[in-house]
Parts: structure tokens; sequence; C-alpha cells
């Protein structure tokens, strides 16, 4: 291929970026500086997360009474929506304008 390339001096076919046969991207002092950034980064996380907050024990269950109060709270929220119970009298009660089978 490169070969080929250096001979007839013809571009790279399709997409130059991706591919078996891509065009060869150049090291910047960029990359390597954003690289080192992100890599900086990636290892302070890995420190603050290799030291819990909280011991185990502290940490089961610590939450509980604020996620049932939260449950509590979103559930008479929504219920308070919510319209009242019918019947299925209220629904049909206009047929029973006139009964003239029975006796009323």
């Amino acid at each position: 291929m490169f070969l080929t390339l250096a001979l007839f001096r013809k571009g790279i076919p399709g997409k130059q970026w991706i591919g078996k046969y891509r065009r060869p991207r150049h090291v910047t002092w960029q990359m390597k500086r954003n690289m080192i950034a992100r890599l900086e980064q990636e290892t302070e996380n890995e420190y603050w997360l290799s030291r819990p907050f909280m011991t185990r024990e502290q940490e089961h269950r610590h939450a509980a009474e604020r996620r049932l109060q939260n449950w509590l709270n979103f559930k008479e929220a929504t219920a308070g929506k919510l319209p009242e119970h019918r019947f299925i009298a209220e629904h049909l009660g206009h047929l029973n304008t006139t009964k003239k089978w029975s006796n009323q």
C-alpha cells in the first residue's frame, strides 16, 4: 500500500483516518499534555476512591430513614393528584331518567 503510494503518488483510499490502511497520526505535544492531564485526574480519582468516607458498619442502611421519608412524601404528593373513587352507578346514573318497566 505505502509502496504504491510512494510510486504512484496516489492518496489513501477511502477515509484517511480509519480502516486497515489509515494514515498514521503524529503525536503532538498537546496530545501528550492532554494524556498526562487525564492520567493525573484518574490517579487522583483512584486515590480518593481508595479511602472510603464511612466504614461498612456506618454505611449499612445509613440512608434508610431519608429514603423512607422521600417515598412517603412522593406517595402523598401523587395521591393528592388522583381523582376520588367513583362507582359505576354514578357514571351510568343519567340512564335512569325514566324507568317505564319498573315501579318507582
